[in-house]
């Protein structure tokens, strides 16, 4: 008997007949004996059609009222899913995450999770019932309901896998597993039987939209085994088939991994670019310019300073499209008056193109063909960031479709990795 945590999106919980598919297949895994806990979204579209409401009223609502009304979705739908396995004849009991509970700070909108208490999942477990848990939610140290942010029941059931120490997170979505890039833009594109936590973790963090990135942090820190697979299938599949599909999430660097030197393209289009231009170039400068933007909660991606010229440099760096606005009034009310610079230049048509694979550590020229890849399609490189395991670059978002399916052909990434001897 294994404890495994199952984690359903918001499209697999999208209606009725949806969420009793979900019970059928929570109740299959019951009746096999495992101990099982649910962490299930709101169904498709509620958290926006709330936010939608609130944002009716105010255009700038409080964020602590903002979690307040966007909390109910996952509630709803964690109450729908326990009423949908007892209709199954299995013993089930929901629960919020004020309730379990799930400790987080009070960043509200986008709160992080300190700490969970699994006292009362063990107790239900033990006696046989199936566990939900309303994902995408927690409670602060003042008892005020905080969201996790988008994405965030990912990060909820990974974390609830650690903290009850689950034998495996599988997180079911409307897509049955990792691939090598989006489907949309390449249809060439291939779904990974495994991927190395590493490579994951830069996926998602690169704009990858298969998990959130928390959620892959969660299991890298705590070495959560997380497998990514479709709800969409039949329900009463055996388990044997099921357990085989999807991509599995692995800290073992199988040596055929290697293989392939890049294993995905991931992009996002949801970037801004912004430039100080001739700002005085001294020590602890990025800081002046950073730091209030980091005070304000906003995250900062690609960072560029350039070489000095008289005394001065150009300082750009990237953050979300929806956080544009936000960073140019920090920086002209903060920044621009306390470190001076000649012009402020803002882009937010840009879009960021990256591979990944942890082959390209042992192998030279990776970064060399996509560069000489994008000139030959005419797209000019704005930004360029490296680590050992991707090259990201920032280009005009026109571009970013013909810029992935140019790398995913450049790569071989439409053909099956080539086996080791």
């Amino acid at each position: 008997m294994s404890l495994i945590v199952h984690k359903y999106g918001g499209t697999s919980m999208g209606s009725v007949e949806r969420i009793k598919n979900v019970a059928r297949r929570v109740a299959k895994w019951h009746a096999a004996g495992h101990q099982v806990v649910v962490v299930p979204s709101a169904m498709a579209g509620e958290t926006n059609r709330l936010l939608g409401l609130a944002r009716e009223i105010a255009p700038h609502p409080d964020g602590r009222e903002l979690d307040m009304i966007a909390a109910t979705g996952e509630q709803a739908s964690s109450g729908l899913l326990a009423i949908a396995l007892q209709a199954e004849g299995v013993q089930a009991r929901s629960y919020t995450g004020w309730q379990v509970p799930v400790r987080t700070d009070s960043s509200y909108t986008k709160a992080r999770i300190s700490s969970i208490e699994d006292a009362r999942i063990r107790a239900d477990l033990d006696a046989g019932r199936v566990v939900v848990v309303t994902g995408f939610q927690g409670i602060d140290g003042d008892g005020h309901i905080t969201t996790l942010g988008r994405g965030g029941s990912d990060t909820s059931a990974v974390a609830v896998a650690a903290a009850i120490g689950a034998d495996e997170c599988l997180i079911y979505t409307d897509v049955d597993g990792v691939y090598t890039t989006d489907p949309r833009v390449v249809p060439e594109a291939r779904r990974m039987s495994v991927i190395s936590f590493e490579e994951m973790l830069e996926m998602a963090s690169l704009g990858s939209k298969v998990l959130q990135i928390r959620s892959v942090e969660f299991a890298g820190k705590y070495r959560v085994p997380t497998r990514v697979l479709s709800s969409l299938t039949d329900p009463l599949i055996p388990l044997e088939e099921e357990m085989r599909s999807g991509t599995l999430i692995t800290f073992e660097e199988d040596e055929k991994m290697e293989a392939a030197v890049v294993s995905g393209i991931a992009f996002s289009r949801d970037e801004a670019k912004i430039t100080l231009l001739a700002v005085p170039d001294k020590p602890g400068i990025a800081y002046s310019i950073l730091g209030p933007v980091a005070a304000a909660n906003i995250d900062v991606d690609m960072i560029v300073q350039n070489q000095s010229v008289a005394g001065t440099t150009d300082f750009s760096f990237t953050v979300n499209r929806n956080e544009y606005q936000r960073t140019v009034d920090v920086l002209k009310r903060e920044v621009i008056p306390a470190v001076g610079a000649r012009e402020l230049v803002t882009d937010e048509k840009v879009a960021k193109v990256s591979i990944v694979g942890i082959g390209m550590r042992s192998h030279v020229g990776v970064a060399s063909l996509m560069f000489q890849t994008l000139s030959q399609e005419g797209i000019n490189i704005q930004m360029i960031s490296t680590s050992e395991i991707k090259t990201s670059v920032i280009i005009d978002d026109k571009y970013m479709e013909l810029a992935v399916r140019a790398l995913h052909k450049a790569f071989g990434l439409d053909q099956a990795p080539a086996e080791k001897a």
